[in-house]
């Protein structure tokens, strides 16, 4: 039963929480329930959550908030439930670290896609490119660790990555010194970006380029090309042979 993964579902609906807790249990996941901030919190440090389904529209503390929080200690995916036809919501919610989300009122079945989809991500169980012989990246300054999933700073201060900025990041260090326009990111990220808005790359990028401290008015590392894309303008070193 410790295997099957805990999904910890936060939204003040009664009848969202119980319907989602019948319908992945019956799918293989354990699933805790939270109405509240405060309950989710209680429920963080007493479990092991592999993710956290969260509403954006949550009285008092809203999800954006939430999320936030959540960001600045924890790589925990998050998938956020939003209202239908609020895009500016679920740009903001992917700014502050959501990894997905997911438009109410919603299909369950489309909901556990994206929950598998995103625990695929993010546990590694079908990352062939951090392998175990995954050499170390070294780019500015930079190391780069894809096995770890370790970003270190030329400080040497190591830097969380979500699955977003994770799968990013390995698109542009493994191809450096070339234009990418938004569908080939897309694709190299195996559409982990996908949504029916243009500017879903774009607040990845954004969000990236801070992890990199990048200035946001004059990015050095990850370069916007007009009517191109992304250029990762840097020299990127293999360090597979030297000890890390």
């Amino acid at each position: 039963m410790d295997m099957e993964p805990h999904i910890l579902v936060v939204d003040d609906d009664r009848e969202i929480r119980s319907l989602l807790d019948r319908f992945l249990r019956k799918h293989g996941f354990r699933v805790s329930a939270a109405a509240d901030g405060q309950t989710m919190r209680r429920a963080l440090d007493e479990w092991k959550i592999d993710l956290v389904v969260l509403d954006l529209m949550l009285p008092g503390e809203g999800g954006i908030n939430l999320c936030r929080e959540l960001r600045e200690h924890s790589d925990l995916p998050v998938i956020m439930l939003t209202a239908l036809g609020e895009e500016t919501d679920r740009v903001v919610g992917l700014e502050v670290g959501a990894d997905d989300y997911v438009a109410k009122p919603f299909s369950p079945r489309e909901l556990l896609a994206r929950i598998r989809a995103v625990l695929r991500r993010t546990q590694g169980d079908s990352r062939p490119r951090a392998d175990s012989g995954q050499a170390v990246l070294r780019f500015s300054g930079w190391s780069f660790d894809p096995t770890s999933r370790q970003l270190r700073a030329p400080d040497g201060v190591v830097i969380s990555l979500s699955a977003g900025e994770y799968d990013l990041l390995m698109a542009f260090a493994t191809h450096p010194n070339r234009v990418l326009s938004r569908d080939q990111l897309l694709d190299l990220t195996r559409g982990r970006f996908a949504g029916p808005f243009d500017r879903s790359i774009d607040i990845q990028v954004s969000r990236l380029r801070r992890k990199l401290r990048e200035d946001p008015k004059n990015p050095k590392l990850i370069q916007t090309v007009r009517g191109g894309g992304y250029i990762f303008a840097t020299a990127v070193a293999n360090d597979a042979s030297t000890d890390t």
